[in-house]
C-alpha cells in the first residue's frame, strides 16, 4: 500500500482495508459447509452459498475490473452462470436453478474469488481506478454484504428440508434472555423529513431506493418500544389465530390455507422449540418473534388491536436512536431480547414488517448505467421491511434503509413491531 501515490493514499488504503475485510466475511460464512453443502437450492427464492460466493464476485470484475485497460476477464461463459437479473448487461442462468450448477467446482470459484481479489486491490494499490470504478467497487461491498445475509438465510431453509435438520455451527451460543418492558412511544401528527440524500453525489452510502429526502406527514399514532416476542406471538396462535379468517387478508388466509400454516417457519408443532442455524433448540420465549411473512404479521397485529406500522413512522422513530442492536457479527445469528426501557431494537435482531408498499419516492432516479437496475424494477408487489436483522452485517444498516420482500415471505429473520392511531 506504501506505494499508492499520497493523493490518493489514503482513502484507497481504507477502501482495500474494507474490501479485503468484506470479502473475507463471505468466506469465513461459508467455511463450515462442505461442497455438497455449497451447491443446495431448497426453493426458487433461495440461492447456493456456491452461487452466493462467485455472483459476488462476478458483481466486481463485471462492474469495476471489466472497464480497466488489460484485464482479461476469468471465464467469459461464467458471465451467463453468475449474472443475476441484469438484463442489460445479457442472458443469465435461470434463478430456479442455480442448484444445478454443480461445475463449476467449490473450488474453482474460490480460485475466481482470490482471482478477482487480487486484481481489485492491485489496482488500488496503484491507483488505477477511476472515480466510477471506485464507485460502483463501494456499492459491490453493500451488494456483498446484502448477499452474505442471505447465505445465512439460504443455508437454514436449506438444512431445515433435509429430514436429519443439520446445524450449520454446532459452536453457536445459546442466548440467556429475560423480557424487558413493553409500552408505547406516543407522537403526535407532524411533518418529517424521510430518506437519504443520493449517494454518489453526497458523501454517505445510501442505495438509490432510500432517496431523495422529501417530507412527509405523520398522523398521530403509537409505536410500540420493542419487538413482539415469541411468547406475545404465542398468544395469537393459542387463541385460534391461525384458525380465524377474520384476521387476515384475503390473500394471506387462502395461502395460510393451501400450505397449512399453523405457527411461524421452523417453530415445531409442539410449539416449544425451533429450527436455529445452531440447529434445534428450546423456544426463547423473549426473544423477538421472527421469520413471519407479512400475512402472519398483518393478522397478529390486527387480533391485538394495532397495526403495523408505515415505513415513515418506523423511519420517524429510528432517526434519533443509534444504530445498535445483535447483528451478525455478534455470532449469535439468532434473535436475542433486548434489555432495559423505552424504544429500543430498531437495529438488528429481527427485520419489521411495515404496512408500506415499496415504491419509490417522489423525485426517485436510480443508479446510471446497467446498476440502474439494482432496485427501482422491483417496486411492484412487494413491501417495505425495516431495520436488519442477526444475520445483518453489523454497520450495513441505518434509519433510512428499505428491505422490501414478497408478502409470502417467511425464510428471512423477519418479525413485527406494533403501531395503533391515537387522535
Amino acid at each position: 500500500m506504501d506505494s499508492v501515490p499520497s493523493a490518493v493514499a489514503a482513502p484507497q488504503r481504507d477502501l482495500a482495508r474494507r474490501f479485503t475485510h468484506v470479502r473475507g466475511r463471505s468466506v469465513q460464512l461459508a467455511a463450515p459447509l462442505s461442497p455438497e453443502d455449497a451447491l443446495l437450492q431448497s426453493m426458487a427464492d433461495a440461492s447456493p452459498a456456491k452461487w452466493h460466493l462467485a455472483h459476488t464476485t462476478w458483481f466486481f470484475e463485471r462492474f469495476v475490473l471489466a472497464s480497466q485497460p488489460g484485464y482479461t476477464p476469468w471465464d467469459p461463459a461464467w458471465d451467463y452462470l453468475f449474472n443475476s437479473y441484469y438484463k442489460s448487461l445479457g442472458p443469465a442462468h435461470a434463478r430456479p436453478q442455480r442448484g444445478l450448477l454443480s461445475r463449476p467446482s467449490l473450488q474453482r470459484v474460490h480460485a475466481y474469488r482470490q482471482h478477482v481479489d487480487e486484481q481489485v486491490l492491485a489496482r488500488l494499490r496503484d491507483g488505477d481506478l477511476g472515480s466510477d470504478a471506485l464507485q460502483h467497487l463501494q456499492l459491490g461491498l453493500q451488494h456483498e454484504q446484502q448477499h452474505q445475509e442471505l447465505l445465512l438465510t439460504d443455508i437454514k431453509h436449506a438444512f431445515w428440508c433435509n429430514p436429519l435438520q443439520p446445524p450449520y455451527r454446532e459452536d453457536l451460543p445459546i442466548a440467556v434472555s429475560a423480557l424487558g418492558t413493553q409500552g408505547w412511544v406516543e407522537q403526535g401528527e407532524r411533518i418529517v423529513s424521510i430518506g437519504a440524500s443520493a449517494w454518489p453525489q453526497h458523501a454517505a452510502f445510501a442505495y438509490d431506493n432510500e432517496s431523495p429526502v422529501h417530507r412527509v406527514l405523520l398522523p398521530a399514532h403509537a409505536i410500540a418500544e420493542r419487538p413482539l416476542s415469541n411468547a406475545e406471538y404465542r398468544a395469537f396462535i393459542d387463541v385460534g389465530g391461525y384458525r380465524d379468517p377474520r384476521w387476515w387478508l384475503s390473500e394471506g388466509w387462502a395461502l395460510r390455507e393451501a400450505e397449512q400454516w399453523q405457527h411461524p417457519l421452523y417453530w415445531d408443532d409442539d410449539l416449544l422449540r425451533e429450527f436455529t442455524l445452531g440447529g434445534w433448540r428450546e423456544l426463547d420465549p423473549h426473544a423477538p418473534v421472527c421469520h413471519l411473512s407479512y400475512y402472519e404479521a398483518d393478522a397478529c397485529a390486527r387480533w391485538a388491536g394495532a397495526r403495523l406500522p408505515t415505513e415513515f413512522e418506523w423511519e420517524a422513530a429510528a432517526a434519533s436512536q443509534p444504530v445498535e442492536g445483535h447483528f451478525a457479527d455478534d455470532d449469535h445469528l439468532h434473535p436475542m431480547a433486548g434489555q432495559g426501557d423505552g424504544l429500543r431494537q430498531l437495529f438488528g435482531d429481527v427485520w419489521e414488517w411495515t404496512s408500506s408498499a415499496y415504491g419509490a419516492y417522489p423525485g426517485f432516479r436510480p443508479f446510471a448505467g446497467n446498476l440502474g437496475e439494482y432496485n427501482g424494477k422491483f417496486m411492484c408487489g412487494q413491501w417495505v421491511l425495516r431495520g436488519g436483522s442477526c444475520a445483518t452485517p453489523r454497520g450495513h444498516v441505518r434509519a433510512s434503509y428499505r428491505n422490501f420482500f414478497m408478502p409470502p415471505a417467511r425464510w428471512q429473520f423477519s418479525g413485527l413491531r406494533l403501531a395503533r392511531d391515537f387522535s
